[in-house]
């Protein structure tokens, strides 16, 4: 992401090589418009239809599964993550659509015929503003943007749509929550196994399959994701090093610069 406010992009592909799993430094909203999807959040596995909105947060791996046999269209909106709670103010928080802790929170939200229609208009509306050159267009853009983000709030409120994700197993789950809160902790896959009592073999086959990637690449992601949040709020590279459970410096300095392409002092500095 380019700029520090927000992007919004329309594709639409006759055809699309695989996309791997990963992660953003700011939110995204994605409409999905047309295709054969299944999607990947954590895990989780959406199977789309036209017309659902999907919320993803900054620390949330992500991957579309795209059948290849039909055209692939959707909306794409990115938003900085500061830009967006710079808007808060008391009782109103913007981001709150995108906060897994509330009780509210879904990745997934399949909306009726009237909240459809609206999305799509605010979003066409928001396209046409963002890429034109006309008088005060930029502010204009604005104003919708801040319309949408109103209405989808809303719309995650009140979502009665229950449904849920097509594939997740309750193992996975609550292995991507140990890992979540014991990043700075042995997690080899020998360890994991005995703490769940599975085999080795079942825990890496199952996990490959649920979420896309194996339990080694995981956890470093998910290291390195805590890493470059660390490194933002001023903590030094050694420092960061062991509160993420890299052994030593070399690697987590190898791992860094070749997922990010700069060293974690550099990043430091750039930021």
């Amino acid at each position: 992401m380019k700029k520090q406010t927000f992007e919004i992009f329309h594709y639409r592909d006759p055809k699309i090589d695989g996309v791997a799993m990963h992660h953003h430094d700011f939110y995204e909203i994605y409409f999905f418009l047309n295709g054969s999807v299944e999607y990947r959040v954590e895990g989780r596995t959406f199977l789309l239809e036209p017309g659902d909105l999907l919320l993803i947060s900054p620390n949330e791996f992500h991957q579309p599964l795209v059948n290849p046999g039909a055209a692939y269209e959707r909306i794409v909106l990115w938003i900085d993550k500061t830009y967006l709670e710079g808007f808060s103010c008391e009782n109103v928080d913007l981001s709150s659509c995108f906060k897994s802790e509330l009780p509210t929170h879904k990745n997934l939200l399949r909306l009726n015929a009237v909240q459809r229609t609206d999305i799509t208009e605010k979003l066409s509306l928001l396209i046409k503003e963002y890429y034109s050159d006309a008088f005060a267009s930029n502010l204009s853009a604005t104003g919708i943007f801040m319309q949408l983000m109103a209405e989808i709030n809303r719309i995650a409120l009140v979502s009665s749509y229950s449904g849920e994700p097509m594939k997740e197993t309750p193992l996975i789950s609550q292995v991507l929550q140990y890992i979540s809160e014991h990043s700075s902790e042995d997690l080899s896959l020998e360890n994991l196994a005995q703490r769940f009592y599975v085999s080795k073999y079942h825990l890496s086959h199952e996990f490959s399959r649920a979420v896309g990637t194996s339990i080694y690449r995981y956890i470093m992601l998910k290291r390195l994701l805590l890493a470059k949040q660390l490194l933002a709020d001023g903590n030094s590279p050694g420092d960061v090093c062991h509160r993420c459970g890299f052994q030593d410096y070399a690697n987590f300095y190898r791992a860094f610069k070749a997922e990010y392409g700069v060293s974690p002092k550099e990043y430091t500095k750039a930021i």
